[in-house]
């Protein structure tokens, strides 16, 4: 398949996405873009929603990531499950109790201004380091497979797929999304499922064939008992516990979608489903990416140096035309899901949360919608720096580094939620911009010198770094008053 098809598929997806946006954005103002007008049905956040939580990264860097941790990430997928149910029971009741626009205003009801804005900032530089980091995996696949055919620069590719999510968010914001998601969670999981069949062609198998050869093979191991390894199975439990519970339930962007059902019921239902379609739609994936490391063995293929190139490899060079648009349709629509609704959270946290515009009485409508899209560029702008900077920086699978920048941008909201809602006393509120600047800077030397220790930190430095700032909230917390 030539570069030039793959841009007409690309450019025929775009089109499709431009004319969902301009249809349900019509009439929105900014509690559309915020909150959807509170009328989302649930059952089409709970199906766009696992999109979102999948995105590129998983559609590329979880398949490639097999090569080495085998299906150990399984581990992490079930201990999702016990950070939904605590999401669905404390979290989601608490955010609808108190009738929250953004999470972070939770903060503020219960400690103060300073805690606030500390997890509010925390949040927009967690969502936008995580939310460029998947764009990037995404612009840096096409543009290796694609892209470079034309000598068009990486730089404006970045920009080319940021402003293409612009144009079909700029109005209608989370609104748009959940329909939008929706369109783009079915082809996802279609590609993947196609992918797979056309693999399983390749090595002169069927479906069923396949699935014994993957689970005959040791990338099939679910359970590694090396403690000194970061795929160890308590850690990737225990990680993936808490990466739910602060990278679903303490994240704007995932609870914003929440937020526009009906009702906490229906939120509810939306985790609950959302929860229990995601272990096996991750299996799908880990089934793939045995899959490929077979196909490419089997083949004398010479792996990529980079794990999440593994896919596109095969995708675009051994499994012919119908593969390639199948990748090209899963990648994009994965990516797209993920990055739309990110910025949408980034723009509203910074709107509501940082800027205060809806508080500001002095505005009328039309200059708060201003403002709003005026704050929506400068995160474009600030999204597409930061995927500039990656191209410059990477160097290992995305999905580890994803989760390592997750440790240490996420323990501080850990703490400070978990201390609010686990703990009657009061924080000094002006002290805690310092405790959540020093306590990630003590887990990262924790992280650093412990190899040292003979110990190798993974995915599980968030709860160190969790740990450490609450005993600094702790230290600067005093008896609630009777």
């Amino acid at each position: 398949m030539t570069p030039f098809w793959i841009l007409v598929t690309l450019g025929l997806y775009t089109l499709m996405l431009f004319v969902f946006g301009y249809f349900t954005s019509r009439k929105a103002n900014n509690d559309s873009f915020y909150r959807a007008n509170g009328q989302a049905p649930w059952y089409l956040v709970a199906y766009g929603m696992i999109g979102a939580s999948l995105s590129g990264v998983t559609f590329i860097s979880i398949p490639g990531a097999v090569g080495n941790s085998h299906f150990s990430y399984l581990m992490v997928v079930f201990g999702y499950l016990v950070g939904y149910a605590v999401i669905i029971k404390v979290l989601l009741p608490l955010y609808y109790k108190l009738q929250l626009t953004t999470i972070y205003s939770y903060l503020e009801q219960r400690f103060g201004f300073w805690s606030y804005k500390s997890g509010a900032s925390y949040f927009l530089l967690s969502r936008l380091i995580g939310s460029s980091f998947r764009m990037f995996l995404v612009v840096m696949v096409l543009q290796n497979f694609v892209l470079d055919y034309y000598h068009i620069p990486f730089a404006f590719s970045a920009f080319g797929f940021v402003a293409i999510i612009i144009i079909y968010t700029f109005k209608g914001g989370i609104k748009t999304i959940v329909w939008t998601d929706t369109l783009q969670t079915t082809f996802m999981l279609a590609s993947v499922v196609i992918a797979f069949i056309l693999i399983a062609q390749g090595l002169g198998l069927n479906f069923m064939q396949l699935i014994d050869k993957v689970m005959d093979s040791s990338y099939s191991q679910v359970i590694i008992t090396d403690v000194g390894s970061p795929w160890h199975f308590a850690k990737q439990f225990l990680s993936g516990m808490f990466i739910t519970i602060v990278m679903t339930g303490l994240d704007q962007d995932m609870m914003q979608k929440n937020l526009s059902c009906r009702n906490l019921s229906d939120a509810q239902k939306n985790m609950k489903w959302l929860s229990i379609s995601l272990l096996p739609i991750n299996l799908i994936f880990l089934f793939l990416g045995a899959s490929l490391y077979i196909f490419a063995a089997q083949k004398g293929l010479t792996l990529p140096a980079k794990p999440d190139m593994l896919f596109p490899m095969v995708a675009f060079e051994h499994l012919g035309t119908v593969s390639a648009v199948i990748f090209v349709i899963g990648i994009i629509a994965a990516a797209f899901s993920s990055a739309d609704s990110a910025m949408t959270a980034l723009t509203t946290s910074l709107s509501v949360d940082i800027i205060g515009i809806e508080k500001n009485h002095k505005l009328s409508l039309q200059q708060k919608i201003r403002q709003r899209k005026l704050l929506h560029l400068l995160v474009a702008l600030a999204t597409l720096g930061m995927i500039i900077l990656f191209g410059s920086l990477n160097k290992d699978s995305v999905i580890n580094e994803l989760f390592k920048i997750a440790g240490f941008t996420y323990g501080p909201l850990l703490a400070l939620f978990g201390f609010g809602l686990f703990s009657r006393r009061q924080i000094r509120d002006r002290w805690v911009p310092m405790v959540v600047i020093i306590s990630p800077l003590l887990a990262f030397l924790i992280h650093e010198m412990a190899p040292a220790w003979g110990y190798t930190f993974g995915f599980e430095i968030l709860l160190v770094n969790g740990f450490i700032n609450f005993i600094g909230l702790y230290l600067i917390s005093r008896r609630a008053s009777a």
